[in-house]
């Protein structure tokens, strides 16, 4: 899944379940792609920290909204 495919389901979660924070809307991203997008999104959080910090999920959701952080750029 790309950044940009990773952001429009986080997009769509979110018009789903407007109620809910960024964290818990990433989590839901996460369950949603299963084992082997967790292990994808984990990796990935590897690959970028050079370390896996907590469970292989907490490790995916990180990755998740780092992304969405990161696409949806500065503040203003």
């Amino acid at each position: 899944m790309t950044d940009e495919e990773l952001l429009v389901e986080v997009a769509l979660t979110r018009l789903d379940h407007p109620d809910l924070d960024l964290e818990e809307i990433a989590a839901l991203v996460v369950r949603r792609v299963g084992p082997e997008g967790v292990l994808e999104f984990a990796s990935r959080n590897l690959a970028e920290r050079g370390e896996l910090r907590g469970p292989m999920f907490a490790s995916a959701v990180e990755h998740v909204m780092r992304v969405v952080l990161t696409l949806r750029g500065p503040w203003d």
